[in-house]
């Protein structure tokens, strides 16, 4: 995504809260200190998360100071924050304007912030990592590691409760709801979470345990508990869960749809 590219999200995000300022002045402030105060989306990004997720012993400037070095740092947040505001855009029906999860929806905010942490992460800068993987599950209950690696486009619906493990890895173009776990199985170390492919729809409830692989456009039905691998372009659901057909859209993540009809084709 080119620097335009972007530029183009936050002129959208601008107009969008100057209009909102018009409409509701009793947020007039809230809509210039978040949005429209600030220079570029980076300083508005890192400022509206740091407000969120500061305390006492961390307060908000200094906090601010340090997501604008790492945004600096790693421009490919920037990237993928745009492709995640697109996404909610797409495929959200309850959302039809760029500032309402910039502002609004903590799956957008929780996933920003833990792109910040794993930039520290890979900074080397663990402690500081893992304090904000502490605050992002306190504030937003969405508890990923720093160290999980997450693709561009995604979308964590609602958000409560999902929790994403330490060698977790979601391609592009994935959706996941409420309450999803992509957790470990036993007590080993090393690699042992599971691998989730580009266009996975994985749907409210659903906890896939252990290092297995999700294979690219599979869909994953609520509830459902997954212990073995998926094959690509394949629904699965139950506990545990089997292969109940195929989805009927090559990316089952850009429809959100999460009914599914037995052996379907």
């Amino acid at each position: 995504m080119s620097e335009q590219t972007q530029d183009w999200y936050w002129q959208q995000l601008k107009s969008e809260a100057a209009r909102y300022r018009e409409q509701e002045p009793a947020l007039a402030g809230f809509y210039n200190t978040c949005i429209l105060d600030h220079e570029t989306l980076a300083e508005a990004l890192g400022h509206h998360l740091a407000s969120k997720l500061a305390s006492k012993a961390v307060p908000a400037d200094e906090l601010s100071m340090v997501f604008q070095d790492v945004l600096k740092a790693e421009p490919s947040i920037l990237r993928k924050a745009c492709e995640d505001l697109q996404a909610y855009v797409d495929r959200d029906p309850a959302c039809d304007e760029y500032c309402m999860p910039f502002l609004y929806f903590k799956g957008f905010q929780a996933l920003q912030s833990y792109r910040i942490a794993h930039g520290l992460w890979q900074q080397q800068r663990q402690q500081l990592a893992l304090f904000l993987q502490n605050a992002i599950s306190m504030h937003f209950d969405v508890d990923i590691h720093p160290a999980a690696k997450i693709g561009s486009g995604v979308m964590i619906d609602h958000a409560t409760g999902v929790v994403i493990g330490e060698t977790a890895v979601i391609g592009n173009n994935v959706s996941l709801l409420h309450s999803v776990t992509l957790g470990g199985s036993g007590c080993s170390h090393g690699d042992r979470h599971p691998k989730v492919s580009d266009g996975v729809l994985v749907s409210t409830g659903a906890k896939l345990l252990g290092n297995i692989k999700v294979g690219q456009g599979a869909k994953i039905a609520a509830g459902s508990l997954v212990l073995n691998n998926v094959a690509a372009h394949t629904t699965v659901a139950g506990v545990p869960a089997r292969v109940v057909g195929r989805p009927a859209e090559d990316q089952p993540a850009l429809d959100m749809n999460q009914q599914f009809t037995e052996n379907s084709s």
